[in-house]
This record gives C-alpha cells, structure tokens and sequence, in this order.
C-alpha cells in the first residue's frame, strides 16, 4: 500500500515540488583561499625544511547520498615559502619547475564515510593528485567539519615525489627523504 501511495503521490505532484528533497543533499565546498594554505615537511639529514604554499582557487561539489565528488583545489607552485630564497629558488626551477607547470592540483572522485550535517566527518577521500602535469591516484584521510554556512577540511599525508619523478634536492652530505609531508588545511563556505 505504501508503494502505491507514493507512486499515486508522485503522479499528482508536479516534478517542481518533488525536485528539491532530491536534490537537498547535493552541495559545493567553496575554498576561500586567503585563509587556507598547504604546509610541506621535508625531513633532511641536516634539518627539517618546512614551506607553505597558496591556494590559487577550489571547489568542490558533494552529495551525502552518493560517495562520488567532483571539482578541484589548485595550488600556485611558486608561491612555496621555506625561509630561505635560494633553496626556494632551487626548489621552483629545478624541482617543481613552475616555468612550465605553474600550478599542482588535486581532484576529488569518491570518498568513504559519511558527511555528517555539522560537526566532524572522517573520510577517506579518493581523487587525481597532479604534479608536473602527470596525475597520481591518491586516497587522503581527510577530517572535514560543517558549522552552518562554513566549512574546514583537514588533511595530513604524504607524497613520494621521487616516485612521481620529481628531483630530490640532495646534494653532497645533505640528504633529503623521497617523501615529503603535506598537511593541507582549507577553510571555505558550504553552498546549496
């Protein structure tokens, strides 16, 4: 009877008055990208090199009902910032080369967990990590948090740069890791 209720209900309503409790879950994260940034973590044999970079733009569209994602967060490849002008320097020419490739971006896909309507959300968020213009696979834990209108989205993880074929910085008895840590933190606005 159920069933044939709804169906009768949805044949009477016009699709006007149905469309919004469908489409009530679908939202997009909008990165305010002054108030977020990425750090890195370069852990060496002689010091640990910390570095922040900009945020150029983000957007990204989610829907609660549906563990797929879609949009992108870009990132300006120059605008890293370690301290120290000549190892940024080294770093923008002969590692990121942002002469040819400005900016490094990643792209949702998918994410498991539940997005919960405020408060907290562990997920583990799946997508394309490009660098040097050659998409990686990645999944990033992310802790995302939803207060009314605002929105942060935390991450911590790691990318094998070496792997991905970047240069690693080492030279003589200065040693880098392969890896580095990034620690993404973006602060923007929930919109419907």
């Amino acid at each position: 009877m159920k069933t044939f209720t709804a169906f009768a209900l949805a044949a009477v309503l016009p699709p006007v008055v149905l469309a919004p409790a469908a489409l009530a879950q679908h939202q997009t994260f909008v990165v305010n990208r002054d108030a977020s940034e990425v750090r890195m973590t370069l852990k060496t044999t002689h010091e640990i090199v910390n570095g922040t970079f900009h945020v150029q733009l983000g957007a990204i569209e989610f829907d609660r009902d549906n563990p797929k994602m879609s949009g992108s967060v870009v990132v300006l490849a120059g605008s890293g910032k370690t301290g120290n002008d000549s190892r940024d320097n080294k770093m923008n020419k002969d590692i990121l080369r942002v002469e040819q490739y400005a900016t490094v971006s990643f792209e949702p896909k998918t994410y498991a967990g539940a997005i919960a309507h405020s408060g907290d959300s562990n997920l583990q968020v799946t997508g394309i990590f490009t660098l040097l213009g050659t998409p990686h696979e990645i999944t990033i834990p992310m802790l995302v948090h939803l207060d009314g209108t605002g929105a942060t989205a935390r991450a911590h993880f790691v990318v094998p740069y070496v792997q991905w074929g970047l240069k690693n910085p080492s030279f003589l008895v200065w040693k880098a890791d392969n890896d580095v840590a990034i620690d993404l933190n973006l602060v923007g606005t929930i919109s419907k």
